[in-house]
């Protein structure tokens, strides 16, 4: 398959099954992508604020249950 069109005609031509396997197959392959981006926004610091506010917010009594 050479393009974008062959794929999604194959992807449809798919026994349900075999599409619900390949559904969560680029689901899981999507939430690995943001799973590596999170790990790596935190080893370089970027969310290093958003965490102290949030500690900050909690020490103060800012905060609820849900």
């Amino acid at each position: 398959m050479s393009n974008l069109k062959e794929i999604e005609k194959a992807i449809l031509s798919l026994p349900s099954n075999e599409f619900e396997q390949l559904k969560q197959w680029f689901f899981d392959l999507d939430y690995q992508g943001w799973d590596e981006q999170i790990e790596g926004d935190i080893a370089d610091g970027h969310l290093e604020a958003f965490a102290e506010e949030a500690i900050a917010e909690f020490e103060a009594g800012h905060c609820r249950e849900i």
